[in-house]
């Protein structure tokens, strides 16, 4: 939805107040209309504009990428920034956070997905009484209680229109006046064509997606000539496919007529780019077109369809990336299957993703990590389409096995391990009995079961990895014996971590080693024995650091507190681990780690009775639970519920809750900061953003990016980025730039944009 707001926007006053006023009749309200006609960029500007009344916020779930029905929920969840490591499904995990929330919930492009969008509104507004749905589709979801909202093109200036006045009258010429100086900054509507700008708009019905295509060409060609090219257009396609109502006509035929003037390579690459289910880099476009062009005629031909229109150029923090918009995507996959060519190029783009996660699982131990993450979060609806085409061509999904198995800390620290797991589960269901890497997807299977706390799932999988003679699973099948035995407290957790840490040890795959080191250690304390499990602690500390790897150092130092705090060990070491692990996990945007370490010290205020500090932080921890999803259930829960009782038990009720609901209020951040650190300065709203929204702005004006913002805020990066386009939409801004300014002269004197 973002991407096609930085252009401007142009008329629709009349509709955003139409969709305003149902939303205040209505719980589920759904904007139809024909691919191109602008339903996204009118529920995004609604949704911007009535955030006071959501309280809890507005969350957009765009659905144009998903090809999955499965993955509504999950995708739902995502946008939510929610883990599924708790056990239960992806639908509870949404249920549970939304359940008692005043949210308008955009649910973005339901056409191709009407029946599992339809079910899954269904169930929010029958579960969450306060969550009103604002929906936009080809077709309505037939849901009870539903209005639909049909969205018409923009007005058209009608035949008698001549004049400079007479047509700027109409949103469709406003718009094509618009993006034509965009394109061509010396362009001007004047008398000698406002005749033939007006007759064009009306060719095009008005339809935002059409008029644009059509302004991209004024470099090349004047009103009067594209209106000729368009009326030849109109004809061949009527001629061609009357069973299209007229409007949808109107936007093939523009279509048609820019692939038409497209070279050969830009429209080889159009046609291969429709593959992509999100967006894409230069490196994947080369690699899916390669077929057809060599890679220096797929720059020349990208930077061709940004040019006209076609592609969408999208800046992100991993670097330049290109998409298209689902009418001309639609197209583009029509073009590839007309020619025979679909299957082939969705195995180039299979293939890509397949070695991005072979690159990724290479080089993820290291200073690297975060940037992978970001790559791979980048890609992720190409990741899940490149999967559900192996799956469905036969013989391949034992690629669909690899790629599910490769670097399986990407999904965890997606908080997707449920996601995986059924990856892996469909590919086991089809692949052959004898497919190699069978025993250890199910092997990883088993270890993502096991953290959603289902032990006889996770045993039965490991009973089936192990009816496989492969010596190469071996160590996954111990590593994940190893860690159903520390959950159940059953003996031979120690046992199989050892081996699992000394055959990957052999293998020289270092990274395999530490979450089974891990677990060994916390075995070993559980024996008694602190100073076998500090030796432990004390070489994966050397390994992470001599990797510079930030994220298993986080682990190994929970590790640390864990024994010194829980087993009996030096209090003070143990909260400086736990601190220390803090420190990390609170610079990127793994929240479900934060929690495990404020957790860990509310232990150790509750070790030296310090309980009103104990309730406080059990209170923050309970927040940083909550906004992922997750429960303190796996790994920590025998700490957990000790401690916690005896807070509860020395406070008192009264007490115990007074000081958890403080906690609950507080930034982990905050944890960290020196005592006297008081509340920056420039806290007040800055209307007409809200409360938060003027709490992100002066973020934006700091030069923080989306995501250390997220980080900053402990919310989901999508949530960040919504809130951003929010602020851009209401004070009608094009870029973070704008912003800074804007935040910068609301600022008191002497207090800075933060």
């Amino acid at each position: 939805m973002t991407t096609d707001d930085l252009t401007s926007y142009v008329g629709r006053a009349g509709d955003e107040t139409e969709v305003r006023r149902l939303l205040g009749e209505a719980r589920l309200v759904t904007l139809t209309g024909p691919g191109g006609v602008g339903k996204t960029r009118l529920a995004g500007r609604v949704a911007s504009s009535v955030t006071r009344a959501f309280p809890d916020g507005v969350i957009v779930a765009g659905l144009a990428e998903l090809r999955d029905g499965t993955l509504v929920t999950r995708t739902l969840a995502d946008c939510l920034g929610l883990h599924d490591t708790a056990a239960r499904t992806a639908l509870d995990t949404v249920l549970a956070h939304l359940r008692d929330r005043r949210t308008l919930l955009v649910l973005d492009n339901c056409e191709h997905l009407v029946g599992w969008c339809a079910e899954l509104a269904g169930v929010l507004l029958r579960q969450c009484p306060d969550l009103v749905v604002l929906a936009t589709s080809r077709c309505s979801l037939g849901v009870a209680g539903e209005r639909v909202m049909p969205i018409a093109p923009l007005a058209v200036p009608p035949e008698s229109a001549r004049t400079v006045g007479d047509a700027i009258a109409y949103d469709a010429v406003r718009l094509f006046v618009d993006r034509a100086t965009e394109v061509l900054p010396s362009f001007r509507l004047t008398e000698d064509n406002a005749a033939a700008v007006a007759g064009l708009c009306r060719q095009l019905d008005g339809l935002p997606l059409a008029v644009e295509l059509a302004a991209a060409r004024i470099r090349a060609l004047s009103p009067g000539q594209i209106a000729d090219r368009m009326s030849a257009g109109l004809a061949l396609l009527t001629t061609g496919a009357r069973s299209l109502p007229a409007r949808q006509r109107s936007l093939r035929a523009t279509i048609e007529w820019s692939h038409s003037l497209c070279t050969d390579a830009e429209r080889a690459a159009w046609e291969c780019c429709s593959v992509f289910a999100g967006a894409f880099d230069l490196a994947a476009a080369e690699d899916v077109c390669a077929a057809r062009l060599d890679g220096f005629a797929v720059l020349d031909a990208v930077d061709g369809l940004v040019d006209k229109s076609v592609l969408l150029r999208v800046e992100g923090a991993t670097g330049v990336r290109f998409r298209l918009l689902e009418a001309l995507r639609e197209f583009g996959q029509e073009r590839l299957a007309a020619a025979g060519t679909a299957g082939s190029v969705a195995r180039r783009h299979r293939d890509h993703h397949a070695r991005l996660l072979a690159q990724a699982d290479a080089e993820w131990f290291g200073p690297r990590r975060d940037e992978w993450f970001g790559r791979l979060s980048d890609r992720h609806a190409d990741i899940r389409a490149a999967l559900s085409w192996s799956l469905r061509e036969a013989g391949e999904a034992v690629v669909a096995l690899r790629m599910a198995s490769s670097v399986i800390e990407y999904w965890l620290a997606r908080g997707a391990a449920w996601e995986v797991r059924e990856w892996l589960d469909r590919a086991l269901a089809v692949a052959a009995e004898d497919a190699p890497g069978r025993a250890t997807a199910q092997a990883r299977a088993a270890l993502c079961a096991a953290l959603h706390a289902d032990l006889e799932g996770a045993r039965q999988r490991l009973e089936l990895a192990e009816a496989i003679s492969d010596e190469d699973a071996v160590p996954y099948v111990c590593h994940a014996r190893a860690f159903v035995a520390l959950l159940a407290i059953e003996p031979h957790a120690l046992e199989n971590a050892a081996e699992a840490v000394r055959i990957f040890g052999e293998r020289g795959e270092v990274r395999k080693q530490l979450h089974p080191m891990f677990i060994q250690a916390v075995a070993t304390a559980f024996r008694g024995d602190l100073a076998g499990a500090r030796r432990l602690l004390d070489v994966m500390l050397h390994l992470c650091e001599s990797a510079k790897d930030e994220s298993y150092r986080s682990m190994a130092l929970f590790g640390l507190g864990t024994v010194e705090i829980f087993f009996g060990g030096d209090l003070g070491v143990g909260e400086q681990a736990m601190r220390d692990a803090l420190e990390i996990d609170l610079r990127g945007p793994d929240v479900l780690s934060a929690a495990y370490r404020v957790d860990g010290l509310a232990w150790a205020s509750a070790r030296r009775e310090d309980w009103p500090s104990a309730a406080r932080l059990f209170g923050t921890a309970a927040t940083l639970w909550e906004r992922c999803g997750a429960e303190p259930d796996i790994a920590v829960s025998l700490a957990h519920r000790e401690l916690l009782a005896a807070t509860r038990g020395a406070l008192g009720e009264a007490r115990f809750e007074e000081a958890f609901a403080e906690g609950r209020r507080r930034n982990p951040h905050d944890i960290l900061a020196a005592p006297a650190c008081s509340e920056p300065a420039g806290t007040a709203v800055l209307p007409p953003l809200t409360r938060r929204e003027s709490e992100i702005a002066r973020l934006v004006a700091t030069g923080l990016s989306n995501r250390e913002i997220a980080v900053r805020l402990v919310i989901a990066q999508r949530t960040a980025e919504t809130h951003v386009q929010h602020i851009l939409n209401k004070l009608d801004l094009a870029n973070r730039t704008q912003v800074a300014i804007w935040v910068n002269e609301r600022a008191e004197p002497g207090s800075g944009p933060a």
